[in-house]
């Protein structure tokens, strides 16, 4: 089944020819099933570029999953036109009152501010709690995953004085954990970050898992108990170019930016990078829908509320 989301959204052209299934609400409307209820809260700069990455993901799934994309009410973008978000974003405001079976929060290009100097951490953290009354998963990516690690267990990130940045073998550290079932004993994922989190510190906490990492990047994927609350702090959802984009903005700002390294062929930034994490990627996202989505969500939405939940993968 595919993802469905506004019939004019411009992310459907492109993913369409990739071909990528991808229905519009006019035809999903016909059909007399039960969809996921997903949304996205968009926390970067290039939202329309961020939309085709996670939906591409979300759309490897023979699960319906109808799609809201959410925005800030204290936040205006200066990097997305007002025209797109009006036509296809809806304020927290407008949906705190639905339950959602999946939500995933974005990154946000915020590496060297306390959070509670981010101006709108009030209301991140209004939606982190609400999320734990009225959604059955939350999927916090890079940025946001260390913002509710500190927010939900008091794990305060440091701050590297180089960036990790590059593409980066990684291991599994649960032999059946469902969110990395399938993977590969190696895999490789993209990080683009300051912010690290010792492993130290998270092992202690009872009610989080680290299911995998390496000792470069330290955690890579971690999840709670019961799975509601899965945590990513790199950037499975990056196109092969983004990173080349990144380093070519900071080399624009200084003469030390870090080349990203397992990146370019021959370690040649005029080269065209190859996009090597795709296959892990697509895992991961239908790993997570499967079994801290679909398997667990009531069949009545309503009762997301109440914390009805049918599995437990704890691992």
């Amino acid at each position: 089944m595919p993802i469905t989301v506004l019939d004019e959204l411009p992310a459907i052209a492109q993913l369409r020819n990739e071909n990528v299934f991808v229905m519009p609400k006019s035809r999903a409307q016909t059909q007399e099933i039960r969809p996921m209820q997903l949304a996205i809260l968009n926390l970067m700069p290039n939202k329309v570029e961020t939309e085709v990455q996670f939906i591409r993901l979300l759309a490897n799934s023979p699960l319906q999953v109808n799609v809201d994309l959410l925005r800030l009410d204290t936040h205006r973008s200066k990097n997305t036109s007002e025209q797109h978000l009006d036509t296809f974003y809806r304020y927290f405001s407008e949906i705190k009152q639905n339950n959602y079976d999946a939500l995933i929060i974005t990154g946000a290009p915020l590496a060297h501010l306390e959070f509670e100097d981010v101006a709108y951490w009030q209301e991140l953290t209004t939606i982190f709690d609400w999320a734990e009354q009225h959604v059955t998963s939350t999927l916090f990516s890079c940025w946001a995953a260390h913002a509710a690690l500190y927010y939900h267990y008091g794990l305060k990130r440091k701050l590297r004085q180089d960036k990790l940045c590059g593409v980066f073998k990684h291991q599994c550290f649960f032999e059946h954990a469902a969110l990395t079932r399938g993977f590969d004993d190696d895999f490789l994922v993209p990080h683009s970050r300051y912010g690290h989190i010792d492993l130290v510190d998270i092992e202690p906490i009872e009610e989080l898992a680290i299911l995998a990492g390496s000792e470069r990047v330290g955690a890579y994927l971690l999840k709670n108990t019961s799975g509601s609350q899965v945590y990513i702090t790199g950037h499975p959802e990056y196109d092969a170019h983004i990173l080349k984009g990144e380093y070519i903005r900071d080399c624009a700002k200084g003469p030390n930016a870090p080349k990203p390294e397992n990146y370019f062929i021959d370690d040649n930034p005029d080269s065209k990078p190859s996009k090597t994490w795709q296959s892990h990627a697509f895992l991961l996202f239908s790993n997570w829908l499967n079994y801290y989505v679909y398997q667990t969500t009531p069949y009545d939405i309503n009762l997301v509320s109440q914390d009805v939940r049918t599995n437990n993968y704890a691992e």
